[in-house]
């Protein structure tokens, strides 16, 4: 396991990279927000977590599978990521910080697909310039 990043994954620099030649400027792991969230817009007031389908329990994906060996220590792992997950979101909503969860699944069909890669950039642009149209934590 040491060999898991926890910064700089290729699915958030894929993400940064498509923010930042549409023109939109960030800071990336900024410890001024709870929860260091992988990208922070200050502009827009926004968060934004790239989280690893298997580390946060995607429900119904094909990556959040469960080992077979050690399923007492994976259960108590993942029970603890997905308390901690909301802790931090729910800390962000009080700040009044909106957050944008884009799934590790998202970003491989995004990486395939250049239209599903547009969709799905339309709405994380529609998210942060209209964020009532969404709810204060939104997931791609």
């Amino acid at each position: 396991m040491s060999a898991i990043r926890s910064k700089d994954t290729k699915p958030e620099i894929y993400i940064r990279k498509l923010l930042f030649s549409r023109g939109y400027r960030y800071r990336v792991n900024s410890k001024q927000v709870s929860g260091h969230p992988d990208i922070y817009l200050k502009k827009y007031n926004t968060a934004i977590f790239i989280h690893g389908c298997f580390w946060h329990r995607h429900e119904k994906c094909k990556y959040a599978y469960m080992p077979k060996s050690n399923v007492e220590f994976w259960n108590k792992k993942f029970d603890t990521n997905i308390r901690r997950d909301a802790v931090v979101q729910e800390e962000l909503r009080a700040g009044g910080i909106k957050c944008l969860i884009i799934w590790e699944c998202t970003v491989k069909q995004m990486k395939k697909n250049k239209e599903v890669c547009d969709k799905y950039m339309e709405l994380v642009e529609n998210f942060l310039v209209s964020p009532e149209l969404y709810k204060s934590i939104s997931t791609l």
